[in-house]
């Protein structure tokens, strides 16, 4: 069972007269939050709090969903936990409208937010604005969350450098915030939370100060109940012009399956890594499409899929050995991170070869309906997708002329033999 540990830290900085952040840290109900105000003195601090208060409320309400969650991981549990969170979100949105329009002192108040939900093995973060949420796993720092800010979108869509970035006068607008409007569009992303992992929410107030590669660094460098004060006086030390606010959240278990625990989640995202489909999206991309798997074992012996037959899922060897068999005859055999059955994804047609277990083998399994939904709501992960499709299908296409060319050969060379045999 994955327990965790938690700490925070809200501070004014050296430059502002008053906080406008707000954080929770809730173990109780396994919730962490980090919201940045914004609309003035007073207005802000309303409207950071105010979506804090509206969020835990919702799920207090609702907390049977993050169980069912922590019981069974399917597919149905954690999209509506994902539901969760942004009905959360959105309700915390239109209470901050609403305050606003009765209120012309607070017009135009908002506020950012990132939250992380525990729910079992699963963590589930809801995110606007620029707050951020990092995980730190094995050493490195992986941010999961994407800054919905004006610079943001001018590097995503080429207009600007790094360079440009870092000294452009539009660093701190932000394209979407808690209040401003009656709803907001809402990022929601499912990742595994394994013993050793950490989480680090957080404000602008400190990722303006710090490199995602210094994140890892600063964690290794105190326990996990010094962090926060460690982050906070690093920010400061480098200007402290905002507000600062973060929350560590700290993951452990049971040490007789932690190690497997872990093990399975590297064995995962390693193998999404290698497989050409996937391996040119980003971390947070990558954790997106492995939300949307699930897991299957299967015996010695059982077929997992069977030449002729439709099929629309990817599998990707986990644990164990397989068998790919074409008429009867074995042609490969795949162990851990071998995958089979990427075509499924783009159509239903019958399967080219059977693959069986050879011994009690466990697989990760991605369907395409599940992928599609994914690439629906995701528009730049599905447009690397579908790149990558291509390239799969050009190589592919590449490597059966290649093969007629061979047999074309061959066949010119029999038949130019032939008339000499016969003599």
């Amino acid at each position: 069972m994955l327990t965790t540990e938690a700490h925070g830290k809200t501070d004014v900085g050296r430059k502002r007269q008053h906080n406008e952040d707000a954080m929770l840290v809730d173990p109780a109900l396994g919730l962490y939050i980090v919201a940045d105000g914004m609309g003035g003195h007073a207005a802000g601090e309303v409207a950071s709090a105010r979506a804090v208060e509206v969020v835990k409320q919702h799920l207090i309400t609702n907390r049977s969903i993050l169980k069912d969650l922590a019981k069974d991981a399917s597919q149905a549990n954690r999209a509506a936990a994902a539901s969760l969170i942004e009905v959360a979100v959105q309700r915390a949105c239109a209470d901050i409208y609403r305050t606003a329009t009765t209120d012309a002192s607070k017009r135009g108040m908002g506020t950012t937010f990132v939250c992380l939900a525990i729910g079992g093995s699963k963590g589930v973060i809801g995110h606007v604005g620029d707050s951020r949420v990092y995980l730190v796993r094995n050493g490195q720092c992986h941010r999961l969350t994407e800054d919905h800010t004006l610079i943001s979108a001018q590097l995503k869509a080429g207009t600007i450098t790094k360079e440009q970035a870092a000294t452009s006068q539009y660093r701190n607008v932000i394209t979407r915030a808690v209040g401003i409007q009656e709803s907001v569009q809402v990022d929601t992303l499912i990742v595994d939370a394994v013993p050793g992992d950490l989480f680090v929410l957080c404000s602008d107030g400190l990722h303006g100060y710090l490199n995602d590669d210094e994140v890892a660094s600063v964690v290794a460098s105190a326990p996990l109940a010094e962090l926060p004060e460690r982050f906070v006086a690093l920010a400061n030390e480098r200007g402290g012009k905002d507000n600062i606010t973060t929350v560590v959240v700290g993951c452990a278990g049971d040490p007789a399956t932690a190690t497997e625990e872990v093990a399975e989640a590297q064995s995962r995202m390693e193998a999404l890594k290698k497989i050409p489909l996937f391996r040119h999206l980003t971390y947070k991309e990558q954790t997106a499409v492995l939300s949307t798997a699930s897991t299957r074992t299967f015996p010695a012996g059982r077929e997992i899929v069977t030449e002729g037959q439709p099929g629309e899922e990817l599998f990707v060897v986990i644990r164990g050995r397989v068998s790919v068999e074409k008429n009867g005859v074995e042609i490969a055999e795949l162990r851990a991170g071998g995958h089979f059955g990427e075509m499924g994804l783009i159509d239903n047609a019958p399967r080219s070869a059977t693959v069986r277990a050879i011994e009690p083998t466990r697989t990760m399994v991605i369907g395409r309906g599940d992928l599609m939904g994914l690439m629906k709501r995701e528009s730049i992960l599905a447009v690397k997708l579908l790149w990558s499709f291509v390239q799969v299908l050009s190589d592919r296409l590449r490597e059966t002329n290649s093969e007629l060319s061979e047999a074309r050969q061959e066949l010119a060379a029999a038949q130019a033999i032939q008339p000499f045999a016969e003599d």
